[in-house]
């Protein structure tokens, strides 16, 4: 029985099964989930669109995210800092996301930029950890 071929990332369906399915294993995964739901305590109905526009975005150039993803970020390391092990976990869930239901120029776009997101974030949290 021959595998069918995965597509590319070709439009917001497909970001918002992306989105959807990393958030699925984000709030079953013992590290993020108590970060994001106790914590943070995102509100997934307005979080999740926010997400689709930020990804479709990132991965189309739509300009229809227009939010600051770091001040929410920064305000979240000040009541738990955010660590090395966060950025692992977060990558090692959505790098596999993206690898299972895409492949493409456009996946490896989403996996580059995570990729970018996710060293610029731990940067600037590791900075503000260390300025106390």
């Amino acid at each position: 029985m021959e595998m069918a071929t995965k597509r590319d990332i070709e439009n917001r369906e497909d970001i918002i099964k992306l989105v959807n399915t990393f958030y699925d294993k984000v709030n079953a995964n013992e590290v993020l989930s108590p970060l994001f739901n106790e914590v943070a305590q995102v509100h997934w109905d307005s979080h999740l669109p926010t997400m689709y526009d930020f990804w479709e975005n990132i991965i189309f150039g739509t300009g229809n995210y227009r939010g600051r993803p770091m001040p929410p970020h920064l305000a979240l390391n000040q009541k738990v800092p955010l660590l090395e092990h966060h950025f692992i976990t977060w990558m090692s869930l959505f790098f596999p996301t993206v690898d299972e239901l895409f492949e493409g120029p456009k996946a490896q776009l989403a996996k580059e930029r995570a990729q970018h997101i996710a060293s610029v974030m731990r940067y600037k949290t590791s900075q503000m950890q260390k300025l106390g």
